[in-house]
């Protein structure tokens, strides 16, 4: 028994020994705080006797405490009580009727539900940060009580706590958290590239739609990179984090992809490269990414993946491959070695690369959601565009989506008709010696001719077509193949070899009797260059646009 309560009861000799019994220290207990003995006798002696809590006037208290209080009873809430806070806040109080009905302050902060289910179920409830007209916050608890003096009426207590200082508080730390995601997106949205380059033979188009409105932004980004004869590159990343600082990452890498594409190397060496950078932007964080290029003269898309997930691939018989292995670690781990590989990409194919958030999703495993996707790419047809946009609804993606999605969707059309007659091809094997050059020459006339290009057109073909040969035959080694190839847009010319040292432009001096058919090329042709070829040889290619082209 709490002893204030049990002395308060006794009379007024007896509860002064009580008090003495209470505050007396043994000798064995000083020094821990305890009050000595005469003083403890002269404290009770002098000091009012200490009511018991069932004897304090309950509802002077009430009226006094800074929390609004108020006491309804009865299934119609009739109100029995407020405080002076209550009327504070709501400029209202019962004038001494306690048999009034519930006040409409209540209706209006939705209360009155919530106190019929307190009455049903006898047990307290608390709704949180319900603004008052004074414009403070509370949270109210309403507690079930018994009005009748029998102790058979059934009430409500409402108590309620003000809580504008966190309320606003929080409405900041709210408001700051949006702004940041507005900037974060505005960042993430400039860095993607606001329009996609369009390839001669690609048809091509990807959406990007930020989480929901509670969710970071993350470092989702894609990418499409003409590389020059041809063949395009194609990216898809993300970065493992979330707000500004996954953005930033994500543009120094986009940036960085871009720059690494322009050496025109092997998928797995660019993705060796990405790796290192990773490592330099941010040792703690990594990131996912497919880098994968596209030869129309090959009818493969050749990739490698740092842990990201795989390319679906629709061919022209409308069967989906998964082109999942190799796979290697994210980017930014370090010391691993990533390695390519390739899947049939001919005309009347289509395919899909993605980020997790299209299918990944709590308490689902990731290959059920893959599977999905699968599905749906087997029945979405029409443009680039319309089969992004139906992937995305198939995968339930909707704005308040709580992760990032990144879509990228690239179509090889079958050409058949007119459209077919403006992409052709022609190829030559070159088998070395004198005559190699005026057969390519020959070649290369007769081809033009037939595609009937314009003279100047069809003379600039025939002279790079020389100097490249030249090139190879005097640096090269066989097998060597020369190939040409035309688009409704540009006229390509490439040739081929087995040795893998790669022509650099240079300035011939005047006594040289060589070293000036790259720099030749390079002068008559819209655009130049060379790359090595798997198996250990490299190409060498330029291109000239064609007339409205």
């Amino acid at each position: 028994m709490n002893f204030t309560r049990w002395s308060a009861r006794l009379p007024g000799t007896q509860r002064r020994a009580a008090a003495r019994t209470e505050h007396t220290v043994s000798p064995d207990r000083r020094g821990e705080g305890s009050v000595p003995a005469a003083r403890a006798e002269q404290l009770t002696d002098d000091a009012p006797p200490t009511l018991g809590v069932d004897k304090l006037p309950v509802r002077e208290v009430l009226d006094r405490v800074p929390a609004l209080v108020a006491l309804v009873h009865g299934p119609e809430h009739r109100v029995a009580y407020v405080n002076d806070a209550y009327t504070a806040a709501f400029g209202v109080r019962p004038a001494g009727e306690p048999a009034r009905a519930a006040l409409p302050e209540l209706d209006e902060l939705g209360l009155l539900p919530l106190l019929d289910q307190v009455l049903r179920s006898a047990k307290p409830r608390t709704v949180k940060s319900r603004k008052v007209p004074s414009g403070r916050s509370y949270t109210f608890t309403c507690t079930p009580v018994d009005t009748s003096p029998e102790g058979q009426g059934s009430g409500v207590l409402i108590f309620a706590t003000d809580v504008t200082d966190h309320a606003e508080a929080a409405e900041r730390l709210r408001t700051s958290e949006r702004r940041q995601r507005e900037t974060a997106v505005t960042l993430q949205r400039s860095l993607l590239p606001q329009e996609l380059e369009e390839p001669d033979d690609l048809r091509i188009a990807a959406t990007y739609q930020p989480g929901g409105t509670e969710a970071a932004v993350g470092g989702d980004w894609y990418d499409v990179i003409t590389l020059g004869g041809g063949r395009t590159a194609l990216v898809i990343g993300d970065v493992m984090g979330r707000g500004v600082r996954a953005a930033a990452v994500m543009g120094q890498l986009r940036t960085a992809v871009r720059a690494y594409a322009r050496l025109d190397l092997p998928p797995h060496e660019v993705l060796q490269l990405l790796d290192g950078l990773a490592t330099e932007i941010d040792a703690n964080q990594i990131a996912t990414c497919v880098y994968a290029v596209h030869d129309p003269n090959e009818g493969r898309l050749v990739y490698a993946s740092a842990g990201h997930l795989p390319i679906l691939v629709r061919d022209e018989s409308g069967t989906v491959h998964r082109a999942d292995e190799p796979t290697g670690p994210p980017l930014g781990t370090g010391g691993w070695l990533h390695a390519s590989g390739s899947v049939p990409l001919g005309p009347g194919s289509t395919a899909v690369l993605y980020t997790d958030g299209l299918v990944e999703r709590r308490n689902e495993d990731l290959d059920e959601g893959i599977a999905s996707l699968e599905r749906a790419l087997a029945g979405a047809t029409g443009t680039p565009q319309v089969i992004c946009d139906r992937l995305v609804r198939s995968a339930g993606v909707m704005a308040d989506h709580d992760d990032d999605v990144a879509v990228l969707v690239l179509q090889h059309p079958a050409r058949t008709g007119p459209d077919g007659e403006l992409f052709r091809n022609a190829a030559l094997e070159l088998l070395g010696g004198v005559e190699a050059a005026p057969r390519a020459r020959a070649f290369a006339s007769g081809v033009l001719t037939s595609w009937r290009f314009p003279s100047d057109l069809h003379d600039l073909g025939v002279l790079a077509t020389s100097e490249l040969v030249a090139n190879s035959l005097q640096h090269g080694t066989p097998p060597m193949r020369l190939r040409l190839r035309r688009t409704d847009r540009r006229l390509i010319i490439e040739v081929t070899d087995g040795d893998d040292h790669l022509p650099r432009r240079r300035r011939a001096e005047p006594g040289d009797e060589a070293g000036r058919g790259i720099a030749i090329v390079a002068t008559i042709a819209s655009g130049w260059g060379s790359r090595r070829t798997p198996g250990g040889g490299k190409a060498v290619w330029c291109e000239f646009g064609l007339p409205g082209g």
